[in-house]
């Protein structure tokens, strides 16, 4: 019998036994990263995933944007694959295996032994620092050297990078099911929405 007034935390229920073992397991917020190894993993994942997401999302607004005023034409990223190039497809994907295999080569490397593909020039006196991985900065990384002085406003840049990614994520899997349903871009899809909010959300693709 509780009292009036009286807490009871998720900790206590779990040392008196009202949950079993499994829902303790879940509910100690550990799971698969309470292994450190695989926690740096997860982090370094996340981070590449969100900055590819924050790129996709770039260059999938500002062509639609472009091409709403005219500056360009017949853009569609849904279809991308489908459209010819300056070369054929077998090609692209063997330059692009290539490239991206020595860039994600180079950054295992540093995963497994970090600082051991710095980049930044050797110059005679000057120590450079040491990048932490995932972050390489240096001339070609940081050119405005924001990721270096203080940590605390190097930390909030970092935090304000990774919640950006996270909602790009987000917003590249909402471009992916508009594109799905309504066979057009965010920008045409946000338009009609604002012209008719009634019959134009996210309802209507589930009743047609």
């Amino acid at each position: 019998m509780l009292q009036k007034g009286s807490q009871l935390s998720v900790s206590h229920f779990l040392q008196i036994g009202h949950c079993g073992s499994l829902v303790a397991h879940l509910l100690s917020g550990l799971m698969e990263g309470s292994d450190p190894e695989l926690l740096k993993w997860f982090a370094q994942a996340e981070l590449m995933h969100a900055r590819w997401a924050m790129l996709a999302v770039f260059g999938i607004l500002v062509p639609e944007l472009l091409e709403k005023i005219g500056y360009i034409e017949n853009f569609s990223w849904y279809d991308a694959g489908a459209r010819e190039y300056f070369v054929d497809p077998t090609t692209l994907f063997v330059v692009q295996m290539g490239l991206m295999g020595w860039v994600e080569g180079r950054r295992w490397a540093d995963m497994v032994n970090p600082g051991s593909v710095d980049i930044e020039p050797k110059v005679p006196h000057i120590t450079n620092p040491k990048p932490d991985v995932g972050y390489p900065g240096g001339l070609w990384f940081d050119p405005m050297m924001w990721g270096r002085g203080s940590p605390e406003p190097v930390m909030v840049l970092r935090t304000k990078e990774i919640k950006n990614g996270r909602l790009a994520m987000l917003a590249f899997v909402g471009f992916w099911f508009q594109a799905i349903y309504t066979g057009e871009g965010p920008i045409e899809n946000l338009m009609a929405h604002l012209a008719d909010p009634g019959h134009c959300n996210i309802f209507s693709a589930f009743t047609r």
